[in-house]
Protein backbone atom coordinates (compact mmCIF):
# COMPACT_ATOMS: atom_id res chain seq x y z
CA UNK A 1 0.00 0.00 0.00
CA UNK A 2 0.99 3.32 -0.87
CA UNK A 3 1.33 5.96 2.02
CA UNK A 4 2.41 8.81 -1.05
CA UNK A 5 -0.81 10.44 -1.51
CA UNK A 6 -2.17 10.47 2.27
CA UNK A 7 -3.69 13.86 3.03
CA UNK A 8 -1.34 15.52 6.22
CA UNK A 9 -2.22 15.05 9.10
CA UNK A 10 -3.42 18.05 11.20
CA UNK A 11 -3.84 18.69 14.65
CA UNK A 12 -7.86 18.79 14.30
CA UNK A 13 -7.47 15.12 13.19
CA UNK A 14 -5.52 14.38 16.44
CA UNK A 15 -8.14 16.20 18.17
CA UNK A 16 -10.77 13.86 17.02
CA UNK A 17 -9.47 10.72 16.92
CA UNK A 18 -8.13 10.79 20.58
CA UNK A 19 -11.24 12.14 22.01
CA UNK A 20 -13.39 9.37 19.59
CA UNK A 21 -11.26 6.84 20.55
CA UNK A 22 -11.09 6.90 24.27
CA UNK A 23 -7.48 8.59 24.38
CA UNK A 24 -8.18 12.34 25.65
CA UNK A 25 -11.54 13.92 26.39
CA UNK A 26 -11.87 17.81 27.72
CA UNK A 27 -12.55 18.25 30.84
CA UNK A 28 -16.04 18.68 32.16
CA UNK A 29 -17.63 18.48 28.89
CA UNK A 30 -20.92 18.33 29.72
CA UNK A 31 -19.93 21.94 31.32
CA UNK A 32 -18.52 22.87 28.06
CA UNK A 33 -15.12 22.19 29.31
CA UNK A 34 -12.51 24.16 30.82
CA UNK A 35 -10.02 26.06 28.74
CA UNK A 36 -6.85 24.14 28.35
CA UNK A 37 -7.40 21.66 30.52
CA UNK A 38 -7.92 17.89 29.77
CA UNK A 39 -8.80 14.29 30.73
CA UNK A 40 -7.53 11.03 29.42
CA UNK A 41 -9.71 8.38 28.56
CA UNK A 42 -9.40 4.58 29.15
CA UNK A 43 -6.61 4.39 26.45
CA UNK A 44 -4.71 7.48 26.88
CA UNK A 45 -4.25 7.08 30.79
CA UNK A 46 -2.90 3.18 29.61
CA UNK A 47 -0.52 5.14 27.30
CA UNK A 48 0.56 7.61 28.95
CA UNK A 49 1.18 5.33 32.02
CA UNK A 50 3.23 2.94 29.71
CA UNK A 51 5.21 6.27 28.60
CA UNK A 52 5.84 6.86 32.27
CA UNK A 53 7.13 3.38 32.90
CA UNK A 54 9.72 3.06 30.23
CA UNK A 55 10.97 6.96 31.74
CA UNK A 56 11.00 5.59 35.02
CA UNK A 57 12.33 3.01 34.27
CA UNK A 58 15.17 4.23 31.83
CA UNK A 59 16.30 6.51 34.77
CA UNK A 60 16.26 3.87 37.68
CA UNK A 61 16.99 0.82 36.05
CA UNK A 62 19.17 1.82 33.87
CA UNK A 63 21.43 3.65 36.16
CA UNK A 64 22.88 2.46 39.21
CA UNK A 65 23.24 6.22 40.36
CA UNK A 66 19.89 7.43 40.17
CA UNK A 67 17.01 6.91 42.38
CA UNK A 68 13.36 8.40 42.76
CA UNK A 69 11.06 10.32 44.91
CA UNK A 70 7.61 11.82 45.19
CA UNK A 71 7.38 15.27 46.61
CA UNK A 72 4.58 16.97 47.89
CA UNK A 73 2.89 19.35 45.43
CA UNK A 74 2.08 22.05 48.15
CA UNK A 75 5.41 23.06 49.81
CA UNK A 76 6.78 25.91 51.91
CA UNK A 77 6.12 29.48 50.23
CA UNK A 78 9.72 30.01 50.99
CA UNK A 79 10.70 27.41 48.65
CA UNK A 80 9.48 29.50 45.40
CA UNK A 81 11.16 32.74 46.57
CA UNK A 82 14.47 30.54 46.79
CA UNK A 83 13.72 29.36 43.33
CA UNK A 84 13.56 32.80 41.75
CA UNK A 85 9.72 31.88 41.15
CA UNK A 86 7.79 34.75 43.04
CA UNK A 87 10.06 37.20 41.74
CA UNK A 88 10.55 36.16 38.08
CA UNK A 89 8.25 33.29 36.71
CA UNK A 90 6.69 35.68 34.04
CA UNK A 91 5.52 35.60 30.75
CA UNK A 92 5.60 38.95 28.70
CA UNK A 93 2.00 39.14 27.76
CA UNK A 94 0.56 41.97 25.24
CA UNK A 95 -3.32 42.88 24.16
CA UNK A 96 -4.57 44.02 21.06
CA UNK A 97 -6.63 46.95 21.49
CA UNK A 98 -9.02 46.07 18.89
CA UNK A 99 -9.82 42.63 19.24
CA UNK A 100 -9.37 42.36 23.24
CA UNK A 101 -7.45 39.19 22.48
CA UNK A 102 -4.32 39.06 24.44
CA UNK A 103 -1.20 37.51 23.07
CA UNK A 104 2.48 35.99 24.47
CA UNK A 105 4.95 38.74 22.96
CA UNK A 106 7.81 36.00 22.65
CA UNK A 107 5.31 33.83 20.64
CA UNK A 108 4.29 36.44 18.51
CA UNK A 109 8.09 36.93 17.45
CA UNK A 110 9.03 33.15 17.30
CA UNK A 111 5.80 33.10 14.75
CA UNK A 112 7.48 35.59 12.68
CA UNK A 113 10.91 33.65 12.85
CA UNK A 114 9.18 30.64 11.50
CA UNK A 115 7.91 32.26 8.26
CA UNK A 116 11.29 33.47 7.74
CA UNK A 117 12.78 30.20 8.27
CA UNK A 118 9.53 28.74 5.66
CA UNK A 119 11.10 31.62 3.44
CA UNK A 120 14.04 30.20 3.23
CA UNK A 121 15.34 33.02 5.04
CA UNK A 122 17.31 31.07 8.39
CA UNK A 123 19.94 34.48 8.96
CA UNK A 124 16.53 36.60 9.06
CA UNK A 125 14.78 34.23 11.90
CA UNK A 126 18.16 33.51 13.97
CA UNK A 127 18.44 37.90 13.84
CA UNK A 128 15.13 38.30 14.79
CA UNK A 129 15.30 35.74 17.63
CA UNK A 130 18.68 37.13 18.72
CA UNK A 131 17.42 40.46 19.49
CA UNK A 132 14.32 39.31 21.13
CA UNK A 133 16.16 37.36 23.32
CA UNK A 134 18.40 40.29 24.12
CA UNK A 135 15.76 43.17 25.14
CA UNK A 136 14.17 40.28 27.05
CA UNK A 137 16.79 39.13 28.85
CA UNK A 138 16.98 43.31 29.96
CA UNK A 139 13.68 43.44 30.48
CA UNK A 140 13.35 46.17 27.93
CA UNK A 141 9.96 45.61 27.29
CA UNK A 142 8.74 48.87 25.53
CA UNK A 143 11.16 47.92 22.72
CA UNK A 144 9.74 44.11 22.51
CA UNK A 145 6.69 46.03 22.04
CA UNK A 146 8.48 48.15 19.18
CA UNK A 147 10.03 45.06 17.55
CA UNK A 148 6.49 43.04 17.24
CA UNK A 149 5.16 46.71 15.76
CA UNK A 150 8.44 46.99 13.31
CA UNK A 151 8.12 43.39 12.04
CA UNK A 152 4.33 44.15 11.35
CA UNK A 153 3.40 41.60 13.63
CA UNK A 154 -0.59 42.29 13.09
CA UNK A 155 -3.33 40.24 15.41
CA UNK A 156 -4.56 36.89 13.50
CA UNK A 157 -8.29 38.48 14.85
CA UNK A 158 -8.53 42.11 14.39
CA UNK A 159 -5.14 41.72 11.69
CA UNK A 160 -4.38 45.41 13.12
CA UNK A 161 -0.80 47.00 14.81
CA UNK A 162 -3.10 48.40 17.64
CA UNK A 163 -0.39 47.12 20.79
CA UNK A 164 -1.05 47.67 24.38
CA UNK A 165 2.33 48.00 26.23
CA UNK A 166 3.63 44.66 27.03
CA UNK A 167 3.67 43.70 30.38
CA UNK A 168 4.72 40.53 32.75
CA UNK A 169 1.97 38.22 34.14
CA UNK A 170 3.25 35.78 37.25
CA UNK A 171 2.45 32.57 36.76
CA UNK A 172 1.82 30.49 38.99
CA UNK A 173 -1.34 29.46 41.26
CA UNK A 174 -1.70 30.47 44.94
CA UNK A 175 -3.99 28.61 47.71
CA UNK A 176 -4.71 29.09 51.32
CA UNK A 177 -3.91 26.30 53.93
CA UNK A 178 -5.47 26.25 56.91
CA UNK A 179 -8.90 25.43 58.13
CA UNK A 180 -10.27 29.16 58.80
CA UNK A 181 -9.69 31.92 56.78
CA UNK A 182 -8.43 34.53 59.38
CA UNK A 183 -5.49 31.61 59.96
CA UNK A 184 -4.63 30.61 56.47
CA UNK A 185 -1.74 31.20 54.82
CA UNK A 186 -0.97 31.69 51.07
CA UNK A 187 1.11 29.16 49.51
CA UNK A 188 1.23 27.92 45.45
CA UNK A 189 1.21 25.06 43.71
CA UNK A 190 4.07 24.21 42.72
CA UNK A 191 5.25 25.66 38.96
CA UNK A 192 7.45 22.85 38.24
CA UNK A 193 8.84 19.56 39.93
CA UNK A 194 11.98 20.41 40.43
CA UNK A 195 12.35 22.04 43.85
CA UNK A 196 10.80 19.04 45.81
CA UNK A 197 14.25 17.42 44.16
CA UNK A 198 16.37 19.79 45.39
CA UNK A 199 15.03 20.32 48.83
CA UNK A 200 15.54 16.62 49.38
CA UNK A 201 18.75 16.72 48.56
CA UNK A 202 20.42 15.57 51.42
CA UNK A 203 17.59 13.51 52.88
CA UNK A 204 18.24 11.03 49.66
CA UNK A 205 22.26 11.75 49.90
CA UNK A 206 22.81 10.57 53.47
CA UNK A 207 20.00 7.88 53.48
CA UNK A 208 21.15 6.41 50.17
CA UNK A 209 24.69 7.09 50.88
CA UNK A 210 24.79 8.39 47.70
CA UNK A 211 28.01 9.61 45.89
CA UNK A 212 28.13 12.95 43.50
CA UNK A 213 27.82 12.15 40.57
CA UNK A 214 24.08 10.81 41.35
CA UNK A 215 20.51 11.87 40.33
CA UNK A 216 16.90 11.98 41.66
CA UNK A 217 14.10 11.52 39.22
CA UNK A 218 10.56 12.11 39.71
CA UNK A 219 6.91 12.18 38.09
CA UNK A 220 4.67 14.44 39.78
CA UNK A 221 1.89 17.35 38.15
CA UNK A 222 3.01 20.81 38.17
CA UNK A 223 0.64 23.72 37.54
CA UNK A 224 0.79 27.05 35.37
CA UNK A 225 -1.96 29.76 35.13
CA UNK A 226 -0.86 29.86 31.05
CA UNK A 227 -2.87 33.33 29.73
CA UNK A 228 -3.00 31.51 26.46
CA UNK A 229 -2.79 28.05 26.68
CA UNK A 230 -2.88 26.46 23.22
CA UNK A 231 -2.56 23.80 20.64
CA UNK A 232 -4.36 20.96 22.31
CA UNK A 233 -2.34 18.90 25.60
CA UNK A 234 0.91 20.59 24.22
CA UNK A 235 0.32 24.16 26.82
CA UNK A 236 -1.83 23.49 29.52
CA UNK A 237 -2.94 24.35 32.94
CA UNK A 238 -2.15 21.74 35.01
CA UNK A 239 0.35 18.94 33.24
CA UNK A 240 2.54 16.38 34.06
CA UNK A 241 6.67 16.25 34.09
CA UNK A 242 9.26 13.40 34.42
CA UNK A 243 12.37 15.62 35.73
CA UNK A 244 15.86 13.78 36.48
CA UNK A 245 18.18 16.53 38.81
CA UNK A 246 22.06 14.72 38.41
CA UNK A 247 23.85 16.59 41.15
CA UNK A 248 27.98 16.70 40.11
CA UNK A 249 31.38 17.98 40.92
CA UNK A 250 31.22 21.68 39.88
CA UNK A 251 33.47 22.02 36.95
CA UNK A 252 32.29 19.11 35.54
CA UNK A 253 28.41 20.28 34.22
CA UNK A 254 29.80 20.89 30.51
CA UNK A 255 30.84 17.11 30.23
CA UNK A 256 27.26 15.30 32.00
CA UNK A 257 25.67 18.67 29.85
CA UNK A 258 26.53 17.17 26.51
CA UNK A 259 26.62 13.42 27.59
CA UNK A 260 22.38 13.69 28.90
CA UNK A 261 21.82 15.47 25.42
CA UNK A 262 22.43 12.48 23.66
CA UNK A 263 21.41 10.25 25.99
CA UNK A 264 17.81 11.52 25.69
CA UNK A 265 17.91 11.86 22.46
CA UNK A 266 18.13 7.95 22.24
CA UNK A 267 15.30 7.87 24.16
CA UNK A 268 13.19 9.32 21.98
CA UNK A 269 14.42 7.58 19.15
CA UNK A 270 14.03 4.22 20.86
CA UNK A 271 10.51 4.59 21.66
CA UNK A 272 9.88 5.20 18.05
CA UNK A 273 9.74 9.05 17.29
CA UNK A 274 11.76 9.49 14.02
CA UNK A 275 15.30 11.11 13.51
CA UNK A 276 14.04 13.61 11.27
CA UNK A 277 11.36 14.46 13.28
CA UNK A 278 13.69 15.44 16.27
CA UNK A 279 15.85 18.29 16.66
CA UNK A 280 18.17 20.12 19.14
CA UNK A 281 17.31 24.01 19.51
CA UNK A 282 19.91 25.79 21.97
CA UNK A 283 18.54 28.59 23.86
CA UNK A 284 18.68 32.40 22.51
CA UNK A 285 17.63 33.66 25.74
CA UNK A 286 19.12 31.46 29.28
CA UNK A 287 17.12 31.18 32.56
CA UNK A 288 18.17 32.85 35.63
CA UNK A 289 19.30 29.61 36.62
CA UNK A 290 21.02 28.44 33.68
CA UNK A 291 24.45 28.47 31.74
CA UNK A 292 23.95 26.27 29.33
CA UNK A 293 20.19 24.68 27.74
CA UNK A 294 19.01 22.90 24.93
CA UNK A 295 15.68 21.51 23.46
CA UNK A 296 14.89 18.64 22.25
CA UNK A 297 12.00 19.83 19.54
CA UNK A 298 9.65 17.29 17.83
CA UNK A 299 7.88 17.93 14.71
CA UNK A 300 4.41 18.48 14.96
CA UNK A 301 1.46 19.02 12.77
CA UNK A 302 2.10 23.16 14.34
CA UNK A 303 5.83 23.18 13.49
CA UNK A 304 8.70 21.74 15.63
CA UNK A 305 8.06 22.55 19.32
CA UNK A 306 9.71 21.59 22.94
CA UNK A 307 9.12 18.13 24.57
CA UNK A 308 12.27 18.02 26.59
CA UNK A 309 14.91 20.44 28.08
CA UNK A 310 18.48 19.54 28.89
CA UNK A 311 19.58 22.75 31.33
CA UNK A 312 22.90 23.11 33.42
CA UNK A 313 21.17 25.00 36.38
CA UNK A 314 24.61 25.42 38.48
CA UNK A 315 24.45 25.66 41.89
CA UNK A 316 21.84 28.07 41.83
CA UNK A 317 19.12 26.12 43.55
CA UNK A 318 20.66 24.59 46.32
CA UNK A 319 23.18 27.80 46.51
CA UNK A 320 19.85 29.74 47.26
CA UNK A 321 17.73 27.31 49.38
CA UNK A 322 21.24 27.22 51.97
CA UNK A 323 20.85 31.01 52.05
CA UNK A 324 17.63 31.08 52.61
CA UNK A 325 16.94 28.02 55.13
CA UNK A 326 19.81 29.05 57.00
CA UNK A 327 20.61 25.26 56.30
CA UNK A 328 23.68 23.76 54.40
CA UNK A 329 23.41 21.85 51.13
CA UNK A 330 27.03 20.92 50.62
CA UNK A 331 28.39 17.49 49.90
CA UNK A 332 31.70 16.69 51.78
CA UNK A 333 33.32 14.86 48.87
CA UNK A 334 36.32 12.35 50.25
CA UNK A 335 37.74 11.95 46.93
CA UNK A 336 41.72 13.20 46.65
CA UNK A 337 42.46 16.21 44.63
CA UNK A 338 45.66 17.07 42.66
CA UNK A 339 47.49 17.82 45.92
CA UNK A 340 46.63 14.25 47.73
CA UNK A 341 44.16 16.36 49.87
CA UNK A 342 40.43 15.11 50.18
CA UNK A 343 38.30 17.80 48.01
CA UNK A 344 36.58 18.75 50.66
CA UNK A 345 33.06 20.00 51.21
CA UNK A 346 31.26 22.14 47.84
CA UNK A 347 27.56 23.06 47.15
CA UNK A 348 27.10 20.25 44.01
CA UNK A 349 26.51 21.87 40.34
CA UNK A 350 23.03 20.32 38.67
CA UNK A 351 22.44 19.32 34.97
CA UNK A 352 18.73 18.65 34.72
CA UNK A 353 16.80 16.63 32.39
CA UNK A 354 12.74 17.46 32.28
CA UNK A 355 10.23 16.18 29.84
CA UNK A 356 6.61 16.66 29.95
CA UNK A 357 4.69 13.64 29.91
CA UNK A 358 1.45 15.34 28.22
CA UNK A 359 3.75 16.50 25.19
CA UNK A 360 6.00 13.39 25.01
CA UNK A 361 1.88 11.47 24.79
CA UNK A 362 1.33 14.26 21.99
CA UNK A 363 4.16 13.46 20.12
CA UNK A 364 3.95 9.49 20.25
CA UNK A 365 0.43 10.23 19.70
CA UNK A 366 1.14 11.97 16.64
CA UNK A 367 3.55 10.11 15.21
CA UNK A 368 1.65 7.08 15.50
CA UNK A 369 -1.56 8.86 13.34
CA UNK A 370 -0.92 6.74 9.95
CA UNK A 371 -3.46 7.07 7.39
CA UNK A 372 -2.92 4.65 4.40
CA UNK A 373 -4.35 5.17 0.99
CA UNK A 374 -4.17 2.66 -1.62
CA UNK A 375 -5.97 -0.69 -2.28
CA UNK A 376 -7.87 -0.43 0.53
CA UNK A 377 -7.86 3.01 2.77
CA UNK A 378 -6.84 2.33 6.47
CA UNK A 379 -6.03 4.47 9.77
CA UNK A 380 -4.73 3.21 12.54
CA UNK A 381 -2.34 4.56 15.37
CA UNK A 382 1.52 2.76 14.56
CA UNK A 383 2.67 2.74 18.48
CA UNK A 384 5.71 0.71 19.78
CA UNK A 385 3.81 -2.87 20.98
CA UNK A 386 5.43 -1.75 24.44
CA UNK A 387 3.55 1.62 25.03
CA UNK A 388 0.56 0.34 22.82
CA UNK A 389 -2.82 0.61 25.27
CA UNK A 390 -3.89 -3.10 24.54
CA UNK A 391 -1.18 -5.65 23.36
CA UNK A 392 -3.28 -8.43 21.64
CA UNK A 393 -7.07 -8.29 21.09
CA UNK A 394 -8.52 -12.22 21.11
CA UNK A 395 -11.10 -12.66 18.35
CA UNK A 396 -13.44 -15.51 17.57
CA UNK A 397 -14.65 -15.82 14.11
CA UNK A 398 -17.81 -16.66 15.43
CA UNK A 399 -20.00 -17.05 18.67
CA UNK A 400 -20.94 -20.41 18.30
CA UNK A 401 -19.68 -23.79 18.51
CA UNK A 402 -17.32 -22.95 20.88
CA UNK A 403 -15.08 -20.52 19.54
CA UNK A 404 -16.35 -17.86 22.06
CA UNK A 405 -15.47 -20.13 25.00
CA UNK A 406 -11.96 -21.02 23.58
CA UNK A 407 -10.89 -17.39 22.44
CA UNK A 408 -12.32 -16.42 26.18
CA UNK A 409 -10.65 -19.32 27.97
CA UNK A 410 -7.35 -17.35 25.71
CA UNK A 411 -7.26 -14.38 26.43
CA UNK A 412 -7.81 -15.58 30.21
CA UNK A 413 -4.58 -17.24 29.73
CA UNK A 414 -2.41 -14.20 28.65
CA UNK A 415 -3.97 -11.26 30.82
CA UNK A 416 -1.73 -12.25 33.63
CA UNK A 417 1.39 -11.32 31.02
CA UNK A 418 0.09 -8.15 29.34
CA UNK A 419 -2.82 -6.57 28.57
CA UNK A 420 -5.28 -8.75 26.47
CA UNK A 421 -8.77 -8.01 25.61
CA UNK A 422 -11.60 -10.30 24.23
CA UNK A 423 -14.22 -8.80 21.73
CA UNK A 424 -16.55 -10.79 19.39
CA UNK A 425 -18.94 -7.87 18.59
CA UNK A 426 -19.58 -7.63 14.86
CA UNK A 427 -18.02 -9.14 11.79
CA UNK A 428 -14.02 -10.29 12.00
CA UNK A 429 -13.01 -7.27 9.78
CA UNK A 430 -14.85 -4.25 11.64
CA UNK A 431 -12.98 -5.91 15.26
CA UNK A 432 -9.28 -5.55 13.13
CA UNK A 433 -10.85 -2.17 12.15
CA UNK A 434 -11.31 -1.12 16.12
CA UNK A 435 -8.14 -2.56 17.20
CA UNK A 436 -6.01 -0.60 14.38
CA UNK A 437 -7.02 2.42 15.32
CA UNK A 438 -6.74 2.07 18.70
CA UNK A 439 -2.86 0.72 17.99
CA UNK A 440 -3.51 -2.69 19.27
CA UNK A 441 -0.15 -4.44 17.88
CA UNK A 442 -1.83 -8.11 17.79
CA UNK A 443 -5.20 -9.70 16.46
CA UNK A 444 -5.41 -13.18 17.75
CA UNK A 445 -8.16 -15.35 15.71
CA UNK A 446 -9.93 -18.19 16.91
CA UNK A 447 -11.50 -20.14 13.91
CA UNK A 448 -12.69 -23.73 13.66
CA UNK A 449 -9.15 -25.05 13.41
CA UNK A 450 -8.31 -23.98 16.72
CA UNK A 451 -10.74 -26.36 17.57
CA UNK A 452 -9.06 -29.60 16.07
CA UNK A 453 -5.32 -28.56 16.42
CA UNK A 454 -4.59 -26.00 19.00
CA UNK A 455 -3.33 -23.10 16.68
CA UNK A 456 -4.53 -19.57 16.49
CA UNK A 457 -3.85 -16.68 13.42
CA UNK A 458 -1.65 -13.71 14.42
CA UNK A 459 -2.79 -10.61 12.99
CA UNK A 460 0.03 -8.09 12.65
CA UNK A 461 -1.39 -4.73 12.65
CA UNK A 462 1.10 -2.73 10.51
CA UNK A 463 1.51 -4.97 7.82
CA UNK A 464 -1.57 -6.93 8.07
CA UNK A 465 0.21 -9.90 7.92
CA UNK A 466 -1.00 -13.10 9.46
CA UNK A 467 0.59 -16.27 10.59
CA UNK A 468 -0.59 -19.41 12.34
CA UNK A 469 1.01 -20.73 15.46
CA UNK A 470 0.12 -22.73 18.31
CA UNK A 471 -1.47 -21.27 21.33
CA UNK A 472 0.95 -22.73 23.71
CA UNK A 473 3.49 -20.17 21.78
CA UNK A 474 1.51 -16.73 22.33
CA UNK A 475 2.38 -15.55 25.29
CA UNK A 476 6.53 -16.12 24.83
CA UNK A 477 6.06 -14.44 21.35
CA UNK A 478 3.64 -11.86 21.98
CA UNK A 479 5.41 -11.05 25.54
CA UNK A 480 8.77 -10.68 24.34
CA UNK A 481 7.53 -7.64 21.59
CA UNK A 482 5.64 -5.92 24.28
CA UNK A 483 8.22 -6.16 27.08
CA UNK A 484 9.40 -3.08 27.91
CA UNK A 485 13.18 -4.38 27.44
CA UNK A 486 13.05 -3.49 23.50
CA UNK A 487 12.71 0.09 24.10
CA UNK A 488 15.40 -0.34 26.80
CA UNK A 489 17.56 -2.25 24.49
CA UNK A 490 17.46 0.25 22.12
CA UNK A 491 18.94 3.05 24.71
Amino acid sequence: MSQASAPATTLQDIISHAKEYGFVFPSSEIYDGLQAVYDYGQNGVELKNNLKQVWWKAMTQLHDNIVGIDAAIFMHPLTWKASGHVDGFNDPMIDNKDSKKRYRADQLLEGKAEEYEAAGEPEKAAALLAKMGALLGAEKLDEVRELIIEEKIVCPISKTLNWTEVRQFNLMFSTQVGSVAEDSSNIYLRPETAQGIFVNFLNVQKSGRMKVPFGIAQIGKAFRNEIVARQFIFRMREFEQMEMQFFIKPGTEMEWYNTWKDTRLKFHKAIGLPADKLKYHDHDKLAHYANAAVDIEYQFPFGFREIEGIHSRTDFDLKNHQELSKKKQQYFDPELGEDGKAIGNYIPYVVETSVGADRLFLATFCNAFTQETGEKERTYLKLHPALAPIKAAVLPLVKKDGLAEKAQEIANSLKSSFRTIYDDGGAIGKRYTRQDLIGTPYCIAVDYQTMEDNTVTIRHRDSMEQERIAISALKEKIGYEVAMERILEAI
